[in-house]
């Protein structure tokens, strides 16, 4: 009788190990069920027609716990099914990815000071005029990389198009923007800046004779192996391109960046222009994570990303450290759960990626939000899914 109640208990014990195989409750320390309510959140984006597609990927303690693609990737001309390696143009995710990073390294090597003057690199580069006419103190590296130089956000392409031509090279570019006025002393005041990027960028050629694409590439996505990252994507690759807006001819831009001043640069530019995929960036984030290393590939030093990733205190009181947001408090990409200290970036066509440091997690949330319109909303999908994944959270 022993034998028969023990059998029967192997047997059942046999087949719970087979259920929970086939339907894992956990994995990596999170909840799947809880995890799997994001296929709700996307959805209900895609229903509200803010996006007509995403792919997302979830990792928690150095495992991939959710890699998904929902909806469709196009629906003008025809309707295409989203895939999960589908390269996306992530816009401003290029500032902290691309940009940032190569500046950081450029530091890391004495290449250059993030308290260099800007001018020693784009001369020329105007001050702040005070209301009594006096100068302010010249704009350093670092607060180009904390949007607090006093420049504006953007200029308008098509009228800096007159001037300078279609394309024009990134010299001419930033000759033109050392030249505008500026809003502000530097560190005194926060204004979100891509053309503070596209100087930055201007900065790495003059170090290196290389632009960001050509310095990134070689500094930071091969070493990675990032083999499906890039600025302008070439005929091959923009198959697998997610398309953006719709232009005037009826056809959308596919592997042609969105934003119209990288646009006017021919595609590389470091306030955006680099295309990815979920995959690709996976292995940037957990680089990251790891205090600046992959398996063994050093990019930076835990020191430098450790800096990288802090608040800069300045009297703007900006929640920024070296191209990256930093959470304090409510994000609305790094949710309201999350702790503290996370960091990461959004970028205007729809992507995102957020990366936590105390919990080992990190969200990259791809969309294209600006097709077939400039239209979409995807920040509240994206704080929705941070706070999910904060929920499935268990070791």
């Amino acid at each position: 009788m022993k034998w028969y109640r023990l059998g029967g208990l192997l047997v059942l014990f046999a087949w719970g190990l087979a259920l929970g195989q086939a339907a894992p409750v956990r994995k990596g320390g999170v909840n799947l069920a809880r995890l799997a309510l994001i296929d709700k959140a996307v959805q209900l984006a895609i229903d509200r027609g803010d996006i007509p597609g995403a792919v997302v990927l979830v990792s928690h303690g150095g495992e991939k716990v959710l890699h998904r693609a929902y909806g469709n990737c196009q629906l003008v001309p025809d309707t295409l099914r989203m895939q999960p390696e589908m390269m996306f143009d992530l816009a401003s995710v290029t500032k902290p990815v691309a940009t940032a990073t190569s500046i950081m390294i450029l530091a890391e090597r004495g290449q250059l000071r993030l308290t260099d003057r800007v001018s020693e690199y784009v001369p020329g580069f105007s001050r702040y005029v005070r209301p009594d006419s006096t100068l302010a103190e010249e704009a350093r590296i670092w607060h180009l990389l904390t949007h607090t130089s006093g420049l504006p956000s953007y200029t308008n392409a098509d009228k800096a198009a007159e001037v300078l031509g279609t394309p024009c090279t990134t010299a001419a570019l930033v000759d033109y923007i050392a030249k505008l006025p500026k809003l502000s002393p530097p560190g005194e005041a926060y204004t979100y800046s891509c053309l503070g990027f596209i100087t930055l960028n201007r900065i790495i050629m003059a170090v290196t004779g290389q632009d960001v694409s050509a310095f990134a590439r070689e500094n930071i996505f091969e070493p990675l192996g990032m083999h499906y990252t890039t600025f302008n994507p070439d005929e091959t690759l923009r198959l697998t391109c997610v398309p953006t807006e719709v232009q005037a001819n009826g056809l959308p831009l596919r592997g042609i960046v969105h934003d119209p001043l990288a646009r006017l640069q021919g595609g590389i530019s470091g306030n955006a222009g680099l295309f990815s995929t979920a995959s690709d960036l996976a292995r940037y984030c957990q680089m990251m994570l790891n205090g600046g290393i992959l398996g063994e590939t050093r990019i930076l030093s835990p020191v430098t990303v450790a800096r990288m990733t802090q608040v800069i205190d300045t009297p703007a009181k900006a929640a920024r450290g070296y191209g990256w947001v930093v959470k304090q408090g409510q994000s609305w990409v790094g949710g309201d759960l999350l702790p503290d200290g996370g960091f990461g970036h959004t970028g205007y066509t729809g992507t995102s990626i957020w990366i936590d440091p105390k919990t080992r997690t990190y969200i990259i949330i791809l969309s294209n939000r600006v097709h077939p319109k400039d239209d979409g909303e995807v920040d509240s999908m994206r704080s929705t899914i941070a706070n999910i994944v904060a929920s499935a959270i268990i070791e």
